[in-house]
């Protein structure tokens, strides 16, 4: 089995997912610089060049495994509340969330016992576990390259793309509950269908049965 490269990630496809920088995000990306017009104004005249920028100020980063990461995301849009923006770069999901994320997450997560190196944790079932990946928090103090505002032509060097990109001003960011919430998931397996229930007792199978469905 080969392993899935960000080149396998196609842009989310959600209907509310922007797979393109609008202005107003990127003026929000921008805002997380030390200056916000300079930062801005050369973005625009390199469009398909990607930036550093500081976390803790605009935004938080929460930095997953790829494969891992789908599956919070998966979970985040199908039954949680959603996603902020979301990139790929270098085989790891990079997850913006709320300032302050980074520094509460990994607490919660330790109240989860996960352990900073990962660790199987028994999912039940017939023997089934599941492997939680480590999860790096970037937060005040750290920067992270962002992808650019334009993709160019061809992801030549696997570059850093856009999942779901900023398209407004001030985007929702999920929390640290709420990644905790995705990370937990995303580590479980789905749990198989369960059988629909009934309101009626099971039938008798030793009774008489009559097609009362022509009778008139």
């Amino acid at each position: 089995m080969t392993a899935l490269t960000q080149h396998d990630i196609p842009a989310y496809p959600h209907s509310n997912t922007p797979a393109e920088v609008s202005a107003a995000g990127a003026a929000w990306l921008a805002s997380a610089a030390a200056y916000p017009r300079s930062t801005l104004s050369l973005w625009e005249s390199r469009p398909t060049d990607p930036g550093v920028l500081p976390c803790g100020s605009v935004f938080d980063v929460v930095s997953v495994p790829a494969v891992f990461g789908r599956r919070m995301l998966d979970r985040l849009w199908e039954d949680g509340p959603g996603s902020g923006p979301v990139a790929t770069h270098r085989g790891r999901m990079l997850l913006f969330a709320c300032p302050g994320t980074a520094q509460r997450l990994p607490s919660l997560l330790a109240w989860e016992e996960w352990g900073r190196a990962g660790r199987t944790e028994n999912t039940g079932g017939e023997g089934a576990r599941a492997t939680v990946p480590p999860v790096l928090c970037h937060g005040a103090g750290d920067a992270v390259t962002v992808p650019p505002l334009s993709a160019p032509a061809a992801h030549a060097g696997g570059g850093p793309r856009w999942l779901v990109a900023p398209d407004v001003r001030r985007p929702w960011l999920p929390g640290a509950e709420a990644m905790l919430w995705a990370c937990v998931r995303a580590a479980r397996p789905r749990p198989p269908a369960e059988p629909p229930i009934s309101i009626f007792p099971p039938a008798d199978p030793g009774a008489n049965v009559y097609d009362v469905s022509r009778r008139r």
